[in-house]
């Protein structure tokens, strides 16, 4: 029997995207984007949260970004290598946010949510990406998010990625970490394993809500600011 709801239903009209970002330092403000990648998820028949798409982007460090040794340390990116396949801000976030414009219609979602390891980090500089480049329709929601480092402290009592995974019972490969693909698709497999888990939860809550709402004493929508709005039709 298949579950009586879809992803839109279980997180508010919200298309939950993780994304991770590759950066030159800790500053999205003044240091580089250096690589972006976004998982797509969906919600199968079962009710069970799962990812079934990435998309991963070299990124041009914008002109005048501040390029950390330490932080290229870490990442092992070097943004002026003559192979590196890199994009544009502008034509990176493009062709991402494409991707997501295509999953919110498939799914019915009215907006994305970010979804990310310590996730502030990740939307601050998909936000200052943005706001540089001048791009006017971002699918994302601009403030609110799902962070794994909270939903791992809560549901594994750990807040680090790859000690998260590992409680989780998946694997953690060392020597791929750091790289936006690999982080943003263990992010996904982490986020969706502690969302299956609260399966029971949330359905026990979608059930007193129906039976609050069919009472007349359901919760007031329109008075949250969380609501999702509809995206604005498509330029051209």
């Amino acid at each position: 029997m298949s579950t009586p709801y879809q992803i839109r239903d279980r997180f508010r009209g919200f298309l939950p995207v993780v994304v991770d970002c590759e950066t030159g330092g800790f500053n999205c403000a003044t240091d580089g984007l250096l690589e972006i990648a976004g998982v797509i998820l969906s919600l199968d028949p079962d009710g069970n949260m799962r990812r079934i798409e990435t998309w991963r982007f070299h990124v041009q460090p914008f002109p005048g970004a501040r390029l950390d040794p330490a932080s290229l340390a870490v990442n092992g990116i070097d943004p002026h290598h003559p192979l590196r396949p890199a994009l544009p801000e502008r034509d990176a976030l493009g062709r991402l946010f494409k991707e997501v414009r295509n999953a919110l219609k498939e799914s019915n979602c009215t907006r994305a949510i970010l979804v990310g390891h310590n996730a502030a980090f990740d939307l601050g500089f998909l936000n200052a990406a943005v706001a540089r480049t001048g791009i006017k329709r971002n699918p994302f929601h601009p403030f609110s998010c799902f962070d794994t480092a909270t939903l791992g402290g809560v549901a594994l009592g750990q807040t680090v990625l790859s000690k998260a995974v590992l409680a989780s019972g998946m694997t953690w490969d060392k020597g791929s970490a750091h790289s936006a693909r690999y982080d943003a698709e263990q992010t996904a497999d982490l986020f969706c394993d502690i969302c299956n888990q609260f399966k029971p939860i949330f359905e026990s809550a979608r059930r007193r809500i129906a039976t609050l709402v069919e009472a007349g004493e359901g919760p007031d929508e329109a008075a949250s600011e969380l609501e999702p709005t509809p995206l604005e039709p498509e330029e051209g």
